[in-house]
């Protein structure tokens, strides 16, 4: 199975730095992280503080971070845990270390006497579905093998075997996390940061991190054998488990993310190995993008006037572009009394909305009885529910035809599309197999396109390359007209707003369904403007950034006719 591999000598013979030496040593934040944490203090007394110096402590590491030449930080993440970003010495790529109590707190020579008890009570600890419930049972059968207490009389005969407070925090965790987290990966999905965690074989773990990108994880593999077998214990652990024979696994984790488990050397040259796509939890708002530079305030302020008032959207972009996130943030734009329907092959998707029927494709075959239900019967059953509003994670094929009726029958649409460009899209969509009939085409209002990027000064991100508007269709010449409302210019990171006086959207659409007179629509670019505003005194006056705050907020300006 995985071990931890840490990138300094950690083990019985390695230096402690006296408590007395370290804690004048450390900041207060870290000083009184320590305070609550007997392990984060251990795992500290042993980093060699005279070549990477003394970590920076941050309850929430800024994005700024990011951009810094060297890290050498900690911060918490969720049950008590830590990460150490812990700085190359060829300054390559930075390690990710999950500090756990077991890190400092040596048990294995333990754990075999407690797994034979263990045993005798498996078929109760698996009968045993509720997680607390769950928890308590493990703990009681710890306590009932393992005690803190030397016996009070020297002469009494101890039944159970003495340790450590230390050892029993360590034990606690360590079968707790494997009996009901996800084992070695369970501290990765703890940590908010992380967005995808990737195994391609033996070796290190790998992680894409919101801020630091990509680093290499403790957790490592040592041979096939291990990797082989840990992705049968995954498969096992999820209920779909893996074989010689169904060696390729997709699976949703009790959390929302999603797992993709490939097994064997027969069709994987490096052998087994998985990737994790973590579950965000609560999407970023569209302040925070505008803070990362995805877009700016007018966009924005652009954006929620098209989504106001029903119109179609597609965000347009390759893999890992931001498309998905992009489409969650800019969600809190529709009005805070539709009806949403969100269709999808896995819950990524998320609303803020009270009304919101989420659902989710199912597979055929194996324990799921009844047949495969895609997108397709989904966004038919989704037009006879009368919702304001349809989003789809993602079309990808015929799904297109009934996202399109849709469209045409008066019901907004959203969904996240695979492709470069305007162009593009508009190839794949009236192309084989989708072959959507070019006359539907401009029931598209919105296409949005983003990619991630090199800046300038070569660090990536990921920016809305353009906003453009479809104007229509020409038979004639067999071609389709397009507006770029907005634009990126890479030179200089900035966006350009070539639709001002010029859209057709907001002339011709838009301000007519807000009851402006034809003599006054150039009146609807004020309105951008001042929405753009608004949001700017939110995000930097106010302080505005979280995503359900934000649409609280919009939600209560547009009851008191603010916006």
């Amino acid at each position: 199975m995985a071990q931890s591999i840490l990138p300094f000598n950690i083990g019985p013979d390695a230096p402690i730095l006296p408590l007395d030496k370290l804690l004048p040593m450390l900041t207060p934040a870290l000083r009184e992280a320590c305070e609550g944490s007997t392990f984060l203090t251990g795992y500290l007394q042993r980093i060699p503080i005279n070549e990477i110096g003394i970590p920076e402590f941050y309850v929430k590491p800024p994005r700024s971070l990011g951009n810094s030449p060297r890290r050498n930080l900690i911060y918490p993440i969720r049950e008590g845990l830590f990460v150490h970003i812990y700085p190359d010495a060829l300054g390559g790529r930075d390690h990710y270390i999950s500090i756990e109590p077991t890190v400092v707190v040596p048990i294995d020579h333990l754990l075999p006497q407690l797994e034979e008890k263990l045993v005798m009570w498996a078929e109760e600890i698996g009968r045993t579905e509720d997680k607390e419930a769950k928890k308590e049972l493990l703990y009681q059968l710890i306590d009932s093998y393992f005690t803190t207490s030397k016996p009070t009389n020297p002469k009494a005969k101890q039944d159970k075997v003495l340790i450590s407070p230390a050892e029993r925090e360590a034990i606690r965790y360590r079968v707790l996390r494997d009996k009901v987290g996800l084992g070695v990966l369970q501290p990765l999905l703890l940590d908010n940061f992380i967005e995808d965690i990737s195994c391609s074989g033996v070796g290190h773990i790998f992680i894409e991190h919101k801020i630091f990108r990509s680093v290499e994880s403790s957790i490592s593999f040592v041979d096939h054998d291990d990797v082989d077998e840990f992705a049968v214990w995954l498969g096992e652990w999820i209920k779909n488990p893996v074989t010689v024979r169904n060696p390729l696994v997709d699976a949703v984790l009790p959390d929302g993310s999603r797992i993709n488990i490939v097994y064997g050397r027969e069709i994987s040259k490096r052998g087994s190995n998985f990737t994790i796509r973590k579950f965000s939890g609560t999407p970023t708002s569209v302040l925070e993008l505008i803070e990362f530079g995805s877009l700016n305030y007018s966009i924005a302020s652009y954006l929620s006037l098209m989504l106001e008032e029903g119109m179609n959207v597609f965000v347009v972009g390759a893999t890992a572009s931001g498309k998905t996130t992009l489409l969650n943030a800019i969600n809190t734009f529709i009005k805070p009394e539709a009806k949403i329907v969100t269709i999808e092959d896995t819950p990524e998707v998320y609303v803020p909305h009270a009304n919101w029927v989420q659902e989710v494709t199912r597979m055929g075959g194996g324990e799921k009885k009844g047949g495969e239900v895609g997108m397709f019967e989904l966004l038919r059953a989704a037009l006879r529910q009368r919702p304001d509003r349809i989003i789809v994670g993602e079309i990808r094929a015929i799904e297109a035809v009934v996202a399109f009726q849709a469209m045409q029958t008066g019901h907004g649409v959203m969904s996240t599309f695979h492709a470069a460009s305007v162009e593009k899209l508009i190839q794949r969509l009236t192309g084989d197999p989708i072959n959507i009939p070019k006359t539907y085409i401009d029931n598209l209002n919105l296409v949005v396109i983003q990619s991630a990027v090199r800046l300038a000064d070569g660090k990536s991100a990921r920016r809305v390359l353009s906003v453009n508007e479809i104007i229509g269709y020409d038979p004639g010449t067999d071609s389709f007209s397009y507006l770029e409302a907005f634009r990126w210019n890479p030179a200089t990171d900035v966006f350009e707003f070539p639709g001002y006086m010029n859209s057709y959207l907001l002339e011709q659409v838009i301000a007519i369904k807000r009851g402006i007179p034809p003599h006054r629509r150039k009146e609807i670019y004020d309105e951008v403007k001042r929405r753009a505003r608004i949001f700017e005194k939110l995000h930097k006056e106010k302080g505005v950034t979280d995503f359900d705050k934000f649409f609280q907020v919009l939600a209560e300006a547009r009851q008191q006719k603010l916006i």
